[in-house]
């Protein structure tokens, strides 16, 4: 569905930028016989002058993007995340969680990543995921698991079961919810008097000062900043009072929210805030030069790939992200130009990547037939994915970085 207007504030917006016509970034293709019936839409993204919200205009149907197959498995993806998911549920319940019987409550919870933390310390909680194989990873993993979407009609189901909670979590996870005005209200009618939401996105600002175009694709239908998330959480009696920036996905914010006047804000918010306004992220301009660096990096990746194509030399992807798709269809990339994509997630593998069409192989394919150049499509990954590979870059190998301008490293 196309939106002519913000989904928060119901002001008129139109599109600063086209990237093309795109698939679900997660939507992996397991035989060629699906190729003509794949789905696709106009990928274009406006920011709100009224309410400060990034937002795609063109949103795909839920079902479509969250379901029974769905091939996105938080555990699987990084040991780092893993790790810094155990650290955020481990500082929460030290600052949050002093009362007795502390309730917990994920959204998006994936298949347990977060959750599991409070579970293994016998802390009452609940994830709700709405695609039904995850939810399953999660629920055999010991953590009680709703398949569902989350709505003020889900939240007051919740309460009125385990009454209120202490801790709503949501990582990664409201930039993947159209309707961010009713999960605001199912916030406010779920969390306790001084109850406390954390929710840690993709950030704006880091998105725009390093030309990540890849983080724009079916699945974020919103890039979040301070300003947007206390315009659009404000709306039902909330605010944010704490922020914490950490370099995840390419530059995440933390934020933490809790019901207006409760808590007191922190140097943080205040610093983090300035900083987002000197970035100018309320100014057309801004958004103007972002589209301007993207298409520079666009150009120079299309031409850097299929020149070292032209040379005989072989060029292979590693990492088949959802960011993965923005990049392979905008720049019109195909498995003449990139091999293969390799890729850890078993869900994923045996597969063809979404409107690209590229094979998307075991990390085994890449030790058997490594390439002279690999296309780094989990940059955000570097560092871990760097001490893997020394063994291929021993041998000459070199990464292909698609943002801040295209690097090779």
């Amino acid at each position: 569905m196309r939106h002519e207007r913000c989904r928060i504030c119901a002001q008129p917006i139109r599109p600063f930028m086209s990237l093309g016509r795109q698939p679900i970034g997660n939507a992996f293709l397991k035989s060629p016989a699906d190729f003509a019936k794949e789905y696709f839409f106009e990928l274009a993204p406006a920011h709100c002058a009224h309410c400060a919200t990034f937002q795609i205009v063109e949103i795909p149907a839920p079902e479509q993007m969250f379901h029974d197959h769905y091939a996105y498995f938080a555990t699987t993806a990084s040991t780092v995340m893993t790790a810094h998911f155990a650290r955020m549920a481990e500082e929460a319940t030290a600052r949050f969680l002093a009362g007795p019987d502390p309730f917990v409550v994920e959204i998006g919870s994936n298949d347990g990543i977060t959750l599991r933390n409070f579970a293994h310390k016998g802390i009452r909680h609940l994830g709700v995921e709405p695609s039904a194989n995850v939810a399953e990873a999660a629920r055999a993993n010991g953590v009680a698991t709703l398949t569902a979407f989350f709505n003020p009609e889900t939240a007051r189901a919740i309460r009125a079961q385990h009454g209120p909670a202490d801790l709503f979590i949501a990582t990664n996870t409201m930039h993947h919810i159209e309707d961010t005005n009713g999960v605001a209200e199912g916030v406010a009618a779920l969390l306790g008097p001084e109850g406390v939401m954390i929710s840690e996105d993709p950030y704006l600002g880091d998105m725009i000062e390093i030309g990540a175009y890849d983080q724009i694709y079916a699945e974020h239908m919103y890039i979040w900043s301070i300003t947007a998330m206390n315009n659009a959480f404000g709306r039902a009696g909330l605010e944010v009072f704490d922020v914490a920036r950490n370099r995840h996905h390419g530059g995440c914010m933390r934020y933490h929210l809790g019901r207006k006047g409760v808590h007191a804000p922190t140097d943080a918010y205040r610093e983090a805030l300035a900083h987002e306004n000197a970035l100018g992220l309320h100014r057309p301009e801004t958004f103007e030069r972002f589209r301007a660096d993207c298409e520079r990096a666009r150009a120079r990746l299309t031409e850097l790939v299929r020149d070292l194509r032209a040379k005989g030399k072989t060029v292979a992807g590693y990492g088949a992200t959802a960011k993965s798709a923005t990049i392979l269809n905008w720049c019109g990339l195909s498995p003449d130009d990139i091999a293969y994509i390799s890729d850890t997630t078993p869900a994923k593998q045996h597969s063809f990547a979404p409107g690209s069409h590229i094979p998307v192989v075991p990390p085994q394919r890449f030790a058997q037939d490594p390439p002279d150049f690999a296309v780094l499509f989990a940059w955000n990954h570097f560092a871990e994915i760097e001490a893997k590979e020394q063994a291929w870059r021993a041998k000459g190998g070199q990464w292909i970085l698609p943002i801040k301008g295209v690097q090779v490293v």
